[in-house]
């Protein structure tokens, strides 16, 4: 070998290991190399043959044999005294097929995951595994890890022409392996790198990626195959999120399966939906600053653990969804930032590739690799794992050129204006995939504006001369701000701000939403729910469970944060969790806690159980007020419909008030004899903790005109509750 290929090699430079290792045909034979380095000797073995190699400089070992073809031959390596079996990488043709290259090259490659990253495979009956790596400014690609001491000078990785991606097989490395890539940048620069395509890591801090393989046997096929039955928007949809890593501090996947399910199960939510279990080195920013995307955190387990969580999941009824964030990603030197020595996945202007809140990166959805990437992703926690449902962080932060950057931080697009036309083309394509793939997953918004057409089709423009985002859902941001707005004030004062609550039916069916009571308004000094409302302990849960009732009943899908449910006074923390020793029976004040979880678990069984209350959330035959305007009673009355079912009444009272005789007008019901309308659900129940002001008797329609309408009733409202009406 010329001295100067040798240098490359054992610089780690070149780019066809492939063409110098193992064993190649010359005049005379075989030759045979092998690079080593820190090895005290090389011997080839194969059938009937044992050849001691020579070493001719830096670990480079050689031979030259009289053998017309290549033998099945294997290595026996002594470090330190002692002789190991090990197979040659470079006896191995290429294991990725031009195919497969093209695809990545285009950005359409829809299974990425079977292409890049480590797999246990076989070749030419010899098992071991295959790594790949899209890296195509680097000036070389090697392979470290424990079973080289992570020093990859003799597992130099090929070049697989035009493509960027970088290639070797490994015989004998299985699952557990830990590895990471080598990367020589365009300068010189080396970094050592976690896999981008990495399906399992090591437990943060350490930040090594490691080879698996499924062994997980699926027992949710009647889920999987019910799912798709009726979309979400036309669905009961109501929704427990939770940050896994501390709903209950110190559980794996496989014990969070044991308690997680049956506790949602028991209190009648459809869905869960988990904060990012993607893996993320700071566990301050749960989970939102991803650095491996395809795997699930190894703090709570490895991934057949997870996907044992979501079959239990599945098996209990609940639907999985699953926080995404293709927005941006961290700045950590060993994992995606600069990951090829050049800005590769993060945008390539200076200008716009950070994020100026979270000091991260902005990846580049323009890039046909880096929205392959993305796309991919999103289908493979869908198809891999099972996931139900995606909710997509931050969709506003990636719309908008201008999103939290002053004048001259920003370039605007090609026709001059801020719609980041990239950006929109790659959630375009992500809603279009994963809707195609994936019968019976639903995609969900997370964006603050008035963007138009988010949950529109991609084929139908907007206002904005775009095609829509293709979203199923959205989050209602507006609704959560405006009616926690009202909740804080005083009742004495929420006369004046009584639009705050009623607003929103005002664009209740631009879009499909979702009504967000998330874990962003619990944190950083935001309060919890219960603690936002003003007044002393009494009326502060009266008003959170009158709220709750209010929020059920309201049009759009619902979302409750972990430890809302039973109305935790505290704040949110990652660290402990939430409070559950307010629910021990030795605790003073059990009836009020325990109270508005039985009250969650109640609004849940009468909201699956009443079409009128989601088969036409997103329609507008499907809501009616009965008085919008009662500001001086702080009162809110509307009836839900759904199609010719029977209507569910709804009556909010936001005032420490009893009403007594209370007159609002009715819809009509059929036949001659009066209507009557039983009360099914009262916030203000003495087994919520409330007063116990109820209407026990059912209440007959009086043929008094009230509201608009020929017909009313007369009934007792409770103070701060929310009472529902069924005819019957």
């Amino acid at each position: 070998m010329a001295d100067d290929e040798l240098d490359a090699l054992l610089d780690g430079r070149h780019h066809d290991p492939h063409a110098l290792l193992g064993a190649h045909h010359v005049r005379g034979g075989l030759a045979i190399r092998v690079l080593r380095p820190y090895a005290q000797a090389v011997c080839l073995a194969a059938p009937g043959l044992r050849v001691d190699l020579v070493e001719q400089r830096d670990g480079l070992f050689t031979a030259q044999l009289p053998l017309p073809e290549v033998p099945d031959y294997h290595l026996l390596v002594t470090y330190d005294g002692q002789e190991h079996t090990l197979g040659d990488p470079y006896r191995f043709l290429p294991t990725l097929g031009e195919l497969d290259l093209h695809l990545i090259s285009e950005g359409r490659h829809e299974r990425l995951w079977e292409a890049l990253g480590a797999h246990v495979t076989t070749v030419d009956q010899v098992t071991g595994t295959r790594f790949t790596v899209w890296a195509p400014n680097a000036r070389g690609v090697r392979l470290a890890g424990d079973f080289n001491h992570w020093n990859g000078t003799g597992h130099a990785m090929r070049s697989l022409g035009a493509s960027g991606v970088w290639e070797l097989f490994v015989p004998g490395l299985g699952p557990g392996t830990r590895y990471k890539y080598e990367v020589i940048g365009p300068d010189g620069t080396r970094s050592l790198r976690a896999d981008p395509m990495a399906r399992a890591t090591e437990c943060p801090p350490a930040t090594a990626s490691v080879v698996t393989a499924s062994m997980h046997v699926w027992s949710d096929q009647e889920w999987m195959r019910r799912r798709a039955e009726r979309p979400a928007h036309a669905s009961p949809f109501s929704v427990y999120e939770v940050h896994l890593p501390s709903w209950r501090p110190g559980l794996t996947y496989r014990q969070l399966a044991e308690q997680l399910p049956d506790y949602v199960a028991d209190l009648g939510f459809t869905h869960v939906e988990l904060m990012p279990i993607a893996e993320h080195p700071f566990g301050g920013s749960w989970g939102y600053q991803v650095s491996s995307y395809y795997a699930p955190t190894a703090r709570l387990g490895g991934p057949d653990d997870f996907r044992y969580l979501v079959d239990r999941l599945h098996q209990a009824g609940i639907g999985v969804i699953m926080d995404w964030v293709p927005a941006h990603f961290p700045k950590d030197d060993w994992a995606l930032a600069h990951f090829d020595g050049t800005r590769l996945y993060e945008h390539q202007d200076p200008v716009v590739a950070e994020h100026p809140d979270w000091g991260t990166l902005v990846f580049d959805h323009g890039r046909n690799e880096v929205r392959n990437f993305l796309v991919a992703n999103a289908v493979y926690w869908c198809e891999e794992f099972h996931i139900d449902g995606l909710r997509v962080d931050a969709v506003a932060s990636m719309l908008y050129l201008d999103y939290s950057r002053p004048y001259g931080q920003w370039r605007p697009n090609a026709h001059g204006g801020r719609e980041n036309l990239d950006a929109v083309a790659f959630l375009q394509e992500t809603n279009a995939t994963v809707y195609r793939r994936c019968p019976g997953v639903v995609t969900i918004a997370e964006e603050s504006t008035a963007w138009d057409g988010v949950t529109r089709a991609t084929h139908h423009t907007g206002s904005n001369g775009l095609g829509g985002l293709g979203f199923g859902l959205k989050w209602n941001m507006g609704w959560m701000h405006d009616s926690l707005q009202y909740l804080s004030r005083d009742p004495v004062h929420r006369r004046h701000h009584h639009h705050e609550m009623t607003f929103s039916m005002v664009y209740a069916y631009s879009e499909n939403y979702c009504l967000p009571i998330s874990h962003d308004e619990v944190v950083h000094g935001k309060r919890a729910l219960v603690s936002k409302a003003p007044g002393d302990w009494w009326q502060r849960r009266a008003t959170a469970r009158a709220y709750l009732g209010f929020m059920w009943a309201h049009p759009g899908k619902k979302l409750l944060f972990m430890g809302q449910e039973f109305a935790q006074g505290g704040e949110w923390s990652h660290d402990r969790g939430p409070d559950w020793w307010l629910l021990d029976p030795d605790y003073g004040a059990e009836a009020d806690h325990r109270g508005v979880r039985d009250l969650v678990r109640e609004l849940n069984r009468l909201y699956r159980a009443n079409p009128a209350l989601w088969a036409l959330d997103s329609s507008p035959e499907g809501f009616a007020w009965i008085d919008a305007d009662a500001a001086e009673d702080n009162t809110f009355s509307f009836v839900r419909r759904a199609g010719d079912g029977p209507p569910l009444l709804c009556l909010s009272n936001f005032s420490p008030v009893v009403r007594h005789d209370y007159r609002i007008g009715v819809p009509d019901q059929p036949g001659d004899t009066p209507g009557r309308w039983r009360e099914v659900l009262n916030t203000d129940r003495l087994v919520y903790g409330g007063s116990g002001v109820t209407n026990p008797e059912p209440l007959v329609t009086a043929a008094l005109p009230a509201h608009g309408r020929p017909a009313s009733i007369s009934l007792t409202v409770p103070p701060l509750a929310t009472v529902w009406l069924s005819p019957g």
